[in-house]
């Protein structure tokens, strides 16, 4: 179950309570970082302190999961509290500038997917952790952040794949399309890209020659497949 702490904006001073997001561990089970009470405002996004790593109390796997955050009333973003060594454990991830250390063996046979459950996207960083979650339910158990930052939006990684969400209100254009499937060719990897506003359709169309799934990512937090492959991917 996941647990809640009271929380204060020291902005307006108003009084939330603040419920932790649970995730699924590859393993199957839930997990939800540990929380401290207390939080600080968000005057500006760092990327290296916008991740916390999570323990799994059932199989002790490690994964990086986006830092508790909550949008108060007054406009103001509040970053949660997390207790002491998750957030060493998430530093030492970083600096070592590695991914964290359990993987899942490719030849481990998956398990029967279950529905994907959605999370409503009211900010850019839900629309990262709709992504994440999308692609563990599509069968990519390693992910993190990717290594290289693309031209816009935000890049992830897993074991032979390269995505990019893109949360801005503006339709992805071809030179998106096309800046992602070479980083992804430079690391002999797929691609697959997430928009929040969708694609032109100069874009779909050069996806298609290149052989990029695109999906776009609706509020209610479900990634509808844009063109076939990504029909294709979202149904094996």
């Amino acid at each position: 179950m996941s647990e809640s702490v009271p929380v204060r904006c020291p902005v307006c001073r108003r009084e939330h309570l603040y419920v932790a997001p649970t995730y699924p561990c590859a393993c199957g089970a839930p997990i939800a970082p540990p929380l401290e009470p207390g939080a600080r405002a968000v005057t500006h996004q760092v990327w290296e302190e916008a991740w916390v790593t999570v323990e799994c109390a059932l199989c002790g796997r490690r994964s990086e999961w986006p830092h508790p955050e909550l949008g108060c009333a007054c406009g103001t973003v509040l970053r949660i509290a997390v207790t002491a060594d998750v957030r060493a454990a998430a530093e030492k991830s970083r600096s070592a500038g590695s991914p964290p250390p359990a993987e899942i063996p490719a030849a481990n046979p998956a398990p029967p997917r279950r529905a994907f459950q959605p999370i409503t996207i009211r900010t850019a960083r839900d629309a990262v952790t709709v992504a994440a979650l999308y692609l563990r339910w599509l069968g990519y158990q390693d992910i993190r952040r990717a290594d290289q930052r693309p031209p816009s939006g935000i890049g992830l990684a897993a074991r032979g794949l390269l995505a990019q969400v893109d949360p801005t209100v503006r339709p992805a254009s071809p030179r998106d399309v096309e800046c992602l499937w070479l980083t992804s060719m430079t690391e002999s990897a797929h691609c697959v890209y997430f928009s929040l506003a969708g694609y032109t359709t100069e874009a779909r169309t050069r996806a298609d020659t290149l052989g990029v799934p695109l999906f776009v990512l609706d509020l209610t937090g479900t990634p509808q497949p844009v063109n076939a492959l990504a029909d294709k991917l979202s149904n094996t």
